[in-house]
């Protein structure tokens, strides 16, 4: 079989010249959502930082929870991220089966229960409950999310940190999100939701068929093979873009690079990007 690491079309993203190409792929799907939730807000189809945060291209607990902070529905916001995330997921692992996907890399053996560390597990802990306070002491929204990511890549990179995360801790972090989140779901709410279910599988639908486009440049510009440009400009989803992109011949690296990369750009940006957003469909706001 070919080796994609011997093909220049392939890694020549990774030279300096390529850089470009990858930010305008990053902000291109960043700008493709806040353009689509542009036009449902005033449509009044959602209230402005609803519809903004619903469609961000990010990790859907990172945006519910910042949509929260920042003020937004969080139901509604979580209602409009799981969607998109069941129908990128099903689109993508369509268009994989039909390239004709089939494994290509080992895949990571499950996580222990405990610690395989009790000191990285202890140096993690640290990590993950100083950053976020000393995030709200700055007064930094999106801090919480950003400074232990940034700390942990660079501290792991320096050798400085090894994170240990046990899966116990995973599911109660995650459980304590779903509760916190779901709880507050009643019946007029979910009705609304329903309501506004073909404005928001439409709205999903369009930015999938964008971001195919941009996948599409790529392919003609940089010569990516398409199912690494599609997966790596799929909006959103990144945990399973991450196991589609492991179960096929994709340059993974690529892809889960751009998909974190955009993660952080959302991360940094969104904020502002809604609250722009919304005050210009409703100046009283």
């Amino acid at each position: 079989m070919h080796d994609r690491q011997d093909n220049p079309a392939r890694c020549g993203w990774r030279s300096l010249g390529q850089l470009a190409l990858f930010s305008a792929g990053v902000l291109a799907v960043v700008a493709a959502s806040a353009g689509l939730g542009w036009l449902l807000a005033r449509h009044r189809v959602l209230p402005g930082t609803t519809i903004i945060w619903g469609l961000s291209p990010g990790a859907a607990t990172a945006m519910t929870l910042m949509a929260e902070n920042a003020g937004a529905d969080a139901q509604l916001v979580a209602f409009m991220q799981y969607t998109r995330v069941i129908v990128v997921a099903a689109i993508a692992s369509v268009i994989t089966k039909l390239v004709g996907g089939s494994a290509a890399h080992a895949m990571p053996a499950p996580p222990s229960l405990l610690p395989n560390d009790w000191l990285y597990f202890a140096e993690t802990l640290v990590l993950a409950i100083m950053a976020p306070l000393l995030a709200r002491r700055l007064g930094f929204r999106s801090g919480a999310f950003l400074i232990p990511l940034t700390l942990g890549i660079l501290l792991q990179h320096q050798g400085l940190l090894t994170i240990d995360l046990p899966r116990w801790l995973l599911a109660i972090a995650y459980a304590f999100i779903g509760w916190r989140i779901g709880l507050r779901f009643n019946r007029p709410l979910l009705s609304h939701a329903v309501r506004k279910m073909p404005a928001i599988i439409g709205s999903t639908l369009l930015l999938v068929a964008v971001c195919g486009g941009l996948a599409a440049g790529l392919v003609l510009i940089a010569g990516i093979d398409p199912l690494t440009a599609y997966l790596a400009t799929s909006p959103g989803g990144a945990d399973s873009v991450a196991i589609i992109a492991a179960s096929t011949q994709v340059d993974i690296s690529f892809v889960m690079t751009m998909q974190m990369a955009r993660f952080v750009v959302v991360l940094i940006l969104g904020p502002a990007m809604a609250r722009s957003i919304s005050s210009r469909i409703d100046p009283d706001k």
